[in-house]
């Protein structure tokens, strides 16, 4: 299923991309798309029965707000240097297990809102990434299947990031990556039955225009099984949560200089095979 939440922002009502591509309204089936719901087996049943006799209401999608696809997010766990490629790009030797850092929850916004440029940035970069959102309370999984289980589905993110704050102002990674608007994700949460395989995924990217990143989650260092079994010993990870899962070579901290970083009316297009497409529009905040 293609799971979505339409409407204004801190009101979005819960929709279904049915296989005709038509909006249907889930609000007389779930109160929204959220945690509680992706824990709860009846409530899915619910909506695939519904989806399946084709009676719910159509939504008009002209004009309608795409919002993150995930209410409530409770953590955005990320991976940094998870692709082969990107890690010889930035010159970075391969981790020898993965490295884990955070956004806030209210970095989450929807697949095609403004992104904002933080004040005094000169290194806003961009980073299409696999989201992995959790279905099931996982702590201390022992097995790549069983990590898989207790995956609800995945969905386009947007990993913005500012260099500059990320890396010379000291300290961890999070400076750079907690900005305001900078975890786009989205349009849709796509069901795990429908991802035969994850680590099969092309994933893209484009700035006005032009394709900056083309890879593929084959590249990844630590699968997604590996990483929610390996996420899953240091934490607990609870329904809603999201698992940003690294990014592949093509940023602009990996290009010839003057590096091409983002600016206030930058257009950043990207998608993922099977997941959507997001476009986001750059202001200055």
């Amino acid at each position: 299923m293609k799971l979505l939440r339409v409407g204004t922002s801190g009101a979005e009502r819960p929709a279904l991309l049915d296989a005709e591509g038509t909006l249907r309204d889930l609000s007389g089936v779930v109160a929204d798309i959220d945690g509680s719901v992706l824990a709860d087996a009846a409530a899915l049943d619910r909506i695939r029965a519904a989806a399946d006799a084709g009676d719910l209401p159509v939504l008009d999608a002209a004009g309608l707000r795409v919002g993150p696809p995930v209410g409530r997010v409770g953590k955005v766990v990320c991976i940094g240097l998870n692709y082969h490629d990107h890690a010889r790009e930035t010159g970075a030797e391969p981790p020898a297990e993965p490295v884990v850092f955070f956004k806030a929850a209210d970095t989450v916004i929807g697949p095609d809102d403004t992104v904002l440029v933080p004040r005094r940035s000169v290194k806003t970069d961009w980073e299409v990434e696999l989201a992995v959102v959790i279905g099931r309370t996982a702590r201390y999984l022992e097995s790549d299947e069983e990590a898989l289980a207790h995956v609800a589905g995945y969905a386009v993110a947007h990993d913005v990031s500012e260099r500059e704050f990320q890396i010379e102002r000291g300290g961890t990674w999070d400076k750079g990556k907690n900005c305001e608007t900078f975890n786009p994700l989205g349009p849709w949460l796509v069901t795990a039955d429908e991802i035969a395989d994850p680590q099969a995924l092309s994933l893209k990217l484009w700035v006005n225009g032009e394709l900056k990143q083309d890879g593929t989650t084959a590249d990844q260092i630590f699968p997604v099984a590996e990483v929610v079994r390996y996420v899953s010993q240091f934490m607990t990870l609870y329904p809603g949560d999201v698992i940003n899962t690294g990014t592949p070579a093509g940023v602009a901290m990996g290009q010839p200089e003057p590096k091409p970083y983002l600016r206030a009316g930058d257009v950043v297009e990207l998608e993922i095979e099977g997941l959507g497409r997001q476009r986001q529009e750059l202001k200055d905040a």
